[in-house]
């Protein structure tokens, strides 16, 4: 029998240790106060060990994501980029690598979206949630891959959402089918580049509570905000939306080596949403 026997198996706690690792975060801010993903999850590298560089339009949103962290004690650096803006990936991916010589975890958590279906979406609506949401993946990876291919080792992590695999009840034309691409894209990423040692997944929030449904989404369901979070709650067999903190978790879990062995595939967080909609 091959394989690693229980007695010399790592603990658990060893594996998900991110102490020595770079992680790149892009989206790394929040867009109103309170705990996006991309925050939270910048948070919880850093409690695992790692250095994170905060990528953010805002950067002063990225700031603030580095004093949270530099306040527990962790490593951080904030960069600014416009993820819709090729120069700034790359200049900004440059700057990575110049400070710290190597990205060991690229973290995509950049996303727009607008309203509506084919008659309200304009073609200039699609290119733009496009460029955003699709093309910044994968300018994205060709910034960081070359030297993962070279050291041959690299994880990245891209965060699409439920409405990339699911119809939800509201006409969101753009944003579904781009986060359908960013699923399909890192499907193919992680083909590529398994035999570099390269692991790619994509994790697929389903009904989280962020600052974007405060901002953009709870009016689609109710004028009031309570009204509207009960109403998104209600859809979940849990009877909750998730938080940025629950998803963070499996972003941290697929940077570490305990999901060593998981690539080209998807988490689906979501409290059993699509289940029911299957």
């Amino acid at each position: 029998m091959s394989g690693t026997t229980p007695d010399t198996a790592p603990p658990l706690r060893a594996l998900l240790d991110l102490n020595g690792r770079t992680v790149a975060v892009a989206g790394g801010g929040s867009i109103a106060p309170g705990w996006s993903i991309g925050r939270a999850s910048c948070i919880t590298y850093a409690r695992q060990g790692a250095t994170v560089c905060v990528i953010d339009r805002d950067l002063a949103s990225a700031k603030e994501t580095v004093h949270l962290i530099e306040t527990e004690g962790g490593s951080a650096f904030a960069y600014q980029a416009d993820m819709a803006r090729e120069e700034d990936i790359f200049s900004a991916f440059r700057d990575i690598t110049a400070r710290h010589q190597a990205i060991d975890v690229l973290h995509h958590n950049v996303g727009i979206g607008k309203t509506g279906g084919p008659l309200e979406t304009s073609a200039d609506d699609l290119d733009r949630i496009h460029s955003v949401n699709v093309k910044s993946l994968m300018l994205s990876c060709q910034a960081v891959l070359p030297a993962m291919v070279q050291r041959g080792s690299g994880t990245i992590i891209s965060i699409a959402s439920v409405a990339g695999l699911r119809y939800l009840g509201y006409p969101h034309l753009a944003y579904c089918t781009t986060k359908a691409a960013v699923i399909q894209m890192t499907r193919m990423i992680a083909q590529q580049y398994a035999p570099h040692g390269i692991r790619a997944n994509t994790v697929v929030p389903g009904l989280i509570d962020t600052p974007r449904v405060t901002a953009n989404v709870a009016h689609m369901f109710s004028d009031s905000l309570g009204e509207a979070k009960a109403a998104r709650a209600q859809q979940v067999p849990l009877q909750r939306m998730g938080t940025a903190w629950e998803v963070a978790n499996v972003c941290a879990f697929l940077a570490s080596d305990a999901a060593s062995y998981i690539t080209g595939t998807e988490i689906v967080a979501d409290g059993g949403l699509t289940g029911k909609y299957v």
